[in-house]
């Protein structure tokens, strides 16, 4: 088998390993403001669920701040509240059904 051919093959298997996860993500953003109130823009979900925001602690995820549900589709204008200022950086995750389902790290301006 020639190395294209095994290439072709490897992603292959990677876009259908992921196809079920394209269904739930989170907007294009990468920063947010730093207030005690976060928006997050539009979360797409597979189904019903909450999106916690955690404190980002490098390889690990910190103290929970805050969550807030979703509905099943696009949600726009998603804000969670956090009660204060974080002073780092967080992560977002979505859980349907218990089972995380997207993340994403967003860098808190300061």
């Amino acid at each position: 088998m020639s190395v294209k051919i095994a290439l072709m093959a490897a992603a292959t298997v990677a876009v259908m390993g992921t196809s079920a996860s394209a269904e739930s993500y989170f907007q294009f953003m990468y920063s947010l403001d730093n207030d005690n109130v976060l928006e997050l823009g539009v979360v797409r979900s597979e189904g019903d669920g909450v999106v916690e925001i955690y404190q980002d602690k490098g390889n690990r995820l910190g103290r929970l701040l805050g969550t807030r549900r979703v509905h099943a589709g696009a949600n726009s204008n998603v804000r969670v509240n956090v009660n204060f200022r974080p002073s780092v950086d967080v992560v977002a995750i979505l859980r349907v059904n218990g089972q995380v389902v997207a993340s994403r790290e967003y860098d808190v301006r300061r």
